[in-house]
């Protein structure tokens, strides 16, 4: 792609949206930001080192795909866990389908009336770290997104928040092309447990930037849409403060294309993090997980967990990077992807990175590849377990490692229902 089509491509894609007109100054000058960003780092092309497994050419488009319109009859994901609801319908928040803006050690606006507000504290988070995260890799839709996007939710949390918030996504236009923007704050020594259920759109690009400070605990879990042919690229970029603690996992089971990526800032000492996906694909599909954590805080722990679980042509891609400062000593950094592909016709595309300045560190990356064990196979089938049901046991302990890392087990149980669930859906 030439220099030219890549500058006329994202003055497409920044038509392609009408910005918010009104807004404080503060916002209005984070959102010229964020459009001079676009202009300067132009459209994500294959060329460019982080889109080489995965073309962007659909989330380039001018026109979201034609996607029909999912119901199931089955209850949502987290449907049983008390919480506090937001509701958004094709990237529109819906007051009627939500409940009250309203909770105990908790701020919640939404991010429209945010925007608003001459004074507010999320003017120190609105598109900088959106910003920050460009650097060393162009993200040009997250650019895109803090430019144009006028939904989402602002939350600070001042205390421990015992009921998660739930954000649910639900789609109603075939084409609906979806930006929202989050805004969080956990402040030191509060805990906060977020919830993203939904497509969302047929395209949607979604920035969470997320602000933890010293002490603080912050819990992210997100089940993505089983809308087969829609589009996402999702975005969280998070600063942690010394003593904080991170944990995000995403689940995915459907969708043409997905990209998941996280930029996390280890800022403070003693700080653990965790980000973690189980993902299964079946037939037209490609799902990219791509991870940059910095280390720049002594004494810290980061772990990546990303198992994908493949079949009848679907891609899966992992991109993972750990980055230790020179400061950043006693970082103990783990990561692992493994793909497990059940037919010949899959692909499993892997780049874990280590970039280390530090002298006293504990770090190690792994990848692996492969088919169903036949050994293991033949063992459960010899104690009586049907082909299928042995096949579909060994797929969900294949996945167990990266469900291992959620916090609150309720939540794991209700995401290992769920896979269990596709499992047998799509048993060969």
């Amino acid at each position: 792609m030439g220099e030219v089509k890549r500058e006329n491509l994202a003055e497409a894609l920044l038509a392609r949206h009408s910005a918010p007109r009104s807004g404080a100054g503060w916002a209005l000058s984070a959102r010229r930001a964020a459009r001079d960003r676009v202009l300067a780092l132009g459209a994500a092309g294959r060329r460019d080192e982080y889109w080489r497994y995965t073309n962007p050419a659909a989330l380039n488009g001018a026109e979201a795909p034609d996607v029909e319109v999912l119901q199931l009859d089955e209850t949502p994901v987290f449907d049983g866990v008390e919480k506090l609801l937001i509701t958004f319908v094709d990237g529109v928040y819906r007051p009627d389908l939500s409940d009250d803006l309203q909770g105990e050690n908790l701020e919640i606006m939404t991010l429209e009336e945010a925007l608003e507000v001459d004074i507010h504290w999320a003017s120190d988070l609105f598109g900088v770290f959106e910003a920050r995260g460009q650097n060393p890799v162009p993200r040009p839709f997250a650019a895109l997104n803090t430019a144009m996007a006028g939904q989402g939710v602002v939350i600070r949390a001042n205390g421990k928040v015992t009921k998660p918030v739930a954000l649910r996504y639900c789609r109603e236009n075939r084409q609906s092309d979806v930006l929202l923007h989050h805004v969080i704050r956990v402040e030191s020594g509060a805990e906060l447990t977020v919830l993203e259920n939904g497509a969302g759109g047929a395209r949607l690009n979604t920035v969470m930037e997320v602000d933890v400070a010293d002490g603080g605990s912050f819990h992210h879990l997100r089940a993505q849409g089983r809308d087969h042919t829609r589009l996402a690229i999702t975005h969280i970029f998070a600063r942690l403060g010394a003593e904080a603690r991170f944990k995000s996992f995403t689940l995915t089971v459907n969708g043409q294309l997905t990209r998941n990526e996280v930029v996390l800032d280890i800022d403070g000492d003693d700080t653990k993090a965790s980000v973690a996906g189980a993902c299964l694909g079946d037939g037209d599909f490609l799902h990219d997980d791509t991870i940059f954590v910095t280390h720049d805080a002594r004494d810290c722990e980061s772990r990546q967990v990303f198992k994908k679980v493949l079949k009848n042509g679907a891609t899966g891609v992992f991109q993972g990077k750990i980055l230790v400062k020179a400061d950043a000593q006693k970082t103990d950094g783990y990561q692992i992807s493994q793909g497990l592909l059940l037919d010949d016709d899959s692909n499993f595309l892997a780049k874990p990175e280590l970039e280390i300045y530090a002298d006293d560190v504990a770090c190690s990356h792994g990848s692996t590849c492969g088919a169903v064990d036949e050994n293991s196979l033949f063992y459960l089938m010899s104690r009586g377990v049907p082909r299928k049901q042995a096949q579909n046991m060994m797929i969900l302990a294949f996945l167990d490692e990266a469900i291992a890392e959620i916090e609150n087990e309720e939540l794991a149980e209700d995401i290992r229902t769920r896979l269990s669930g596709w499992a047998e859906r799509h048993s060969a």
